[in-house]
């Protein structure tokens, strides 16, 4: 971070200096999910993430080692059932980027805030906290939810798919007018009306904290477009030059239709061995030996997988990979071709890539030791 210390403080700080995911690294690399139970593994076997604070502060401090650009949370208010009750333990992730904050330094820290249960009031406030206790590497991550049975926990109906990211819009609207203005002001808009706002002090990166947003839809691809600086895209089975095609197309689209440069990020999973043979037996014991198959059954249908007309081998191959990793682009084998992996992603175009892997403290300790020294060899940081 190449800020003055007393200038952070001021609040008047370009986040292009204090938010790492503005840094010069080919491919940007951050950890995936380390606020709940399992992680990204809905499986059975040893060693899978289990979930308690000196756990998730040793992921922490691993990422910082390596000066990972991003800790991003799963919002997540109950789990998927089955043995292992899939992210059924969770941190809250507000509390657990301010948590983070003060055990890291140079790592961005994400909060995942699920639009419907917070006051967009409470979260520029939050939002705000986090960027002064982190020096300016707060990202917020805005979803619009999926999961039905957590929104009857806040006793609010699920809006219509296209309505929640009109609802998004409005309450991103208001977060960036509290974290920019530096005037009182009413808000008039048609799912808020909002009297004498303010947020002092601001925070600390200008013109606002970064903001991150998924969407699979077409829908959510234009809000995260149009809104957000960071988009985070699943690589849905494609590979090579159609991967490579599908970013290029978002990109464009942010574009020339909004006239904005985004960011676009994807999520991987690591099964590393000694050989590719014994890379692949981990998966097969993670995911075909022991994955937890209700809850993952629970998790599909939720998504609406289940009620497509997906041909039966096909739903089997995409619930292993939601076993293996949550659906993230695979990446199974030797350290070598680990890092051929990572490098496949930057051909396709992503700026960068969320990790994982199954038993996610031991196997991301010797990624650190093993395989990261590879990968800056590669030119990749």
């Amino acid at each position: 971070m190449n800020v003055d210390v007393t200038e952070l403080y001021t609040g008047a700080v370009d986040r292009r200096l204090s938010n790492p995911l503005f840094n010069d690294h080919k491919l940007k690399l951050g950890t995936f999910c380390t606020n709940l139970s399992g992680g990204c593994t809905i499986s059975t076997a040893d060693g899978v993430f289990d979930l308690n604070w000196p756990n998730t502060a040793a992921l922490a401090r691993l990422a910082d080692d390596m000066e990972f650009e991003a800790l991003v949370p799963v919002g997540r208010w109950k789990g998927f059932g089955g043995e292992t009750n899939f992210n059924g333990n969770g941190f809250e992730s507000y509390t657990w980027a301010a948590g983070l904050s003060g055990l890291t330094r140079n790592s961005g820290v994400f909060s995942t805030s699920h639009i419907s249960t917070v006051h967009p009031v409470m979260a520029a406030k939050q939002g705000m906290t986090i960027d002064h206790i982190s020096g300016g590497r707060f990202t917020l991550n805005v979803v619009c939810g999926w999961f039905g049975p957590e929104f009857e926990m806040f006793g609010a109906p699920m809006m219509e798919h296209d309505r929640r990211y009109d609802y998004a819009a409005e309450w991103l609207t208001v977060i960036k007018r509290l974290w920019t203005e530096e005037e009182e002001f009413d808000f008039d808009g048609e799912f808020f009306q909002l009297k004498n706002l303010i947020c002092r002090p601001q925070p600390i990166q200008r013109p606002h904290p970064v903001v991150m947003s998924a969407g699979a839809s077409d829908r959510g691809k234009h809000f995260a477009a149009e809104h957000a600086d960071v988009a985070f895209t699943g690589h849905y089975g494609m590979q090579g030059d159609e991967l490579k095609a599908m970013v290029a197309d978002y990109r464009k689209m942010a574009f020339d239709e909004y006239g904005r440069d985004i960011k676009i990020w994807t999520n991987a999973y690591i099964y590393q061995g000694e050989t590719e043979k014994d890379a692949q037996a981990l998966w097969d014991h993670c995911v075909i030996e022991n994955g937890d198959q209700t809850a993952v059954n629970n998790l599909t249908q939720t998504l609406g997988i289940e009620g497509r007309e997906t041909p039966a081998r096909k739903l089997v191959h995409m619930k292993n990979h939601f076993i293996a990793g949550w659906g993230g682009y695979p990446i199974i084998g030797t350290k070598e071709q680990v890092v051929e992996g990572l490098q496949k992603i930057v051909d396709a175009g992503f700026d960068g890539t969320l990790l994982s892997w199954p038993r996610y403290i031991e196997d991301m300790a010797e990624f650190k030791e093993v395989t990261y020294p590879l990968v800056q060899q590669a030119g990749l940081r």
